[in-house]
């Protein structure tokens, strides 16, 4: 499979999800994940989130930007390595502000409270999913035959 190949299953994988997965380290060192709404994107090299620039994430994210972002569909998974910056682009969280945006963070995209975070990613790790019914007669197989199942493609590509 080409590079271009592997971006465009990623690009499908992130398109077909609704909620991904934030991961940072917080102030106290710890790892912390959290449900991110996902937005749209021109490239699943720079993706962007809404959120609240109070909240304890924002923090932890200036003080230590790495992140890995999960995402997960019926398509299949990605795991994205990457940095988060915290953009104070009015513009930016108008264009991604909608109905979803308001049931999760009060005010509106006029709020100065409400920010956008792009993530710049460096790798995306991927699984593209064969498919439930093929997944799970593969996976009965391998159970049954002791042979390793087939049950899709996994790489890493470089964003």
């Amino acid at each position: 499979m080409t590079s271009r190949d592997q971006t465009e299953t990623v690009t499908k994988i992130m398109r077909d999800t609704r909620i991904a997965v934030l991961t940072y380290v917080s102030q106290e060192g710890l790892l912390v994940s959290t449900p991110m709404g996902v937005q749209d994107f021109d490239h699943p090299g720079t993706t962007w989130f809404l959120t609240e620039r109070s909240s304890e994430k924002v923090q932890a994210l200036e003080a230590d930007p790495r992140v890995n972002v999960a995402y997960a569909s019926d398509a299949g998974w990605v795991s994205l390595s990457g940095t988060a910056h915290v953009e104070q682009n009015r513009g930016k969280v108008e264009d991604l502000w909608d109905a979803s945006s308001g049931a999760f963070m009060s005010g509106g995209p006029e709020d100065p409270d409400n920010i956008a975070l792009r993530i710049d990613a460096t790798t995306a790790e991927y699984w593209e999913s064969p498919g439930k019914v093929t997944a799970a007669v593969q996976f009965v197989k391998g159970l049954v035959t002791d042979s390793q199942p087939d049950l899709g493609d996994n790489d890493t590509v470089q964003l």
